[in-house]
């Protein structure tokens, strides 16, 4: 008879493996992560089957956090810049405020072993986010551009907003303020009020 999963010791191994993959990188060995969650070796695959099904987990765990994190408390009914500034708001201060968590998932988000199924389950979680990005660029010089596009250049945005703004914190909210209207013009090219 198997022992009973603990959910504490599976998010302490999502837990250390963040931390293991932000600073040791993705070949970091399972056995590492295991002694930074304080479980054997063995343990570790009593909760995950293999090191992919690991990494597709923390993959699904940290996207869906950062997701969460973008739309809680989005003011519905608003204009879409409004709620566009919102989840830029809430993306950044993600990002910046778990910066272990960022630099693990830029390491999954380029990993082989995170497959289709999650990159299709990540996209479910974003389909508010895409919904609100697809009403935003409708009139703007974006909108025949693939998705895909748009994606990857409000992505780029956002990650050089994020380092300036780990890189001079006390610059910060201007950082924010900048790099959303940057990825605004791009997106929509309407004015952007001096208040942002």
């Amino acid at each position: 008879m198997s022992r009973p999963r603990s959910d504490d010791r599976r998010k302490a191994i999502l837990s250390a493996a963040t931390r293991v993959i932000a600073t040791n990188g993705l070949g970091a060995a399972t056995a590492t992560i295991a002694k930074e969650s304080g479980v054997s070796n063995g343990s570790l695959f009593l909760y995950f089957d293999t090191k992919a099904t690991l990494m597709n987990e923390l993959y699904l765990a940290l996207k869906t956090e950062m997701a969460s994190a973008a739309i809680a408390g989005l003011p519905s009914g608003r204009e879409p810049r409004e709620q566009m500034l919102h989840v830029w708001t809430q993306w950044t201060r993600w990002a910046t405020s778990y910066p272990e968590k960022r630099r693990a998932l830029a390491q999954l988000d380029v990993s082989g072993e995170v497959t289709a199924e999650s990159h299709r389950t990540v996209s479910e979680a974003f389909s508010g986010i895409t919904e609100l990005l697809e009403l935003s660029r409708a009139g703007g010089p974006m909108h025949d551009a693939p998705l895909g596009l748009v994606l990857a250049l409000t992505n780029a945005i956002a990650e050089a907003t994020i380092d300036a703004m780990i890189r001079e914190p006390a610059e910060a909210e201007a950082h924010s303020i900048a790099g959303f209207g940057a990825m605004w013009r791009v997106l929509a090219w309407s004015p952007i009020p001096a208040t942002a």
